[in-house]
């Protein structure tokens, strides 16, 4: 049995290596995108379906695809626009609260210092056990600035091509969900039989997008927003078809 000594000798227990587990956490990196698309799609989808389907009951194809169209460009360009007005705002006020809070530790920091307390005792940090904290900041005062306008006023430092981004970004989402009402009209020559496919597409899409969209946010509900999607479309599609008709009944 000596040959097999070898093979039975135990490994030294520092040889033993350590079971390393990394925890990798999963988040969104570019939440305001994902916002922006949310926001382009979700008008897309309604406002454009709403109008094909009211010019839907005058039972020309024709007009539906170039009134579809224009209200696509111009709706596409409108959100843009506001998307890059936002954006600036939130730059222009992060900028604002910066200059105001940059004067304020300058001209009076012990009141600043007492603030930084009044945030953190609440994780049952004490101002004895803040002191290096607070040497720190003081130590640094762009540092305490970043501290407070984070901590104390809840603002993150916008990108510089946030305001781009964002226009382009509900622009092109916009243009995008209002493609699918649209498309069935392109296709087929008859406005009525168009706007039946375009109802039945337009419903499956606003169900995909809600539960989406519910999904991300709320898991056990995504069935439900989905449908409540549908519901917002399909209620904002009838509406502007039964004024057209009631608009055409009464002229």
């Amino acid at each position: 049995m000596s040959f097999l000594r070898p093979f039975l000798h135990r490994r030294p227990s520092h040889e033993y290596q350590p079971l390393i587990v990394h925890h990798a956490e999963k988040h969104f990196e570019s939440p305001e995108i994902i916002r922006d698309i949310v926001i382009g799609l979700s008008d897309g989808l309604t406002v454009p379906f709403a109008l094909t389907a009211g010019l839907a009951s005058m039972g020309d194809s024709r007009i539906v695809v170039i009134g579809g169209l224009a209200e696509l460009v111009s709706g596409a360009i409108s959100m843009g626009l506001g998307g890059y007005l936002a954006a600036q705002s939130e730059a222009e006020h992060y900028d604002t609260e910066r200059v105001r809070e940059q004067n304020e530790v300058r001209d009076c920091p012990e009141e600043e210092i007492d603030e930084v307390v009044e945030i953190l005792e609440p994780y049952g940090l004490d101002r004895r056990s803040l002191a290096p904290v607070i040497d720190k900041l003081r130590a640094d005062p762009e540092k305490f600035v970043d501290f407070m306008m984070k901590f104390e006023l809840n603002l993150e430092k916008p990108d510089p091509k946030r305001s781009w981004i964002c226009a382009s970004t509900i622009g092109i989402s916009y243009f995008v969900g209002g493609l699918i009402p649209l498309l069935p009209y392109l296709i087929v020559e008859s406005a009525k039989t168009g706007l039946y496919i375009s109802v039945a597409i337009t419903f499956l899409s606003l169900i995909l997008f809600g539960y989406t969209k519910a999904y991300f946010i709320s898991p056990q509900n995504a069935f439900k927003g989905g449908l409540q999607m549908a519901v917002v479309g399909m209620a904002a599609a009838a509406s502007a078809y039964g004024c057209v008709k009631a608009i055409e009944r009464f002229t």
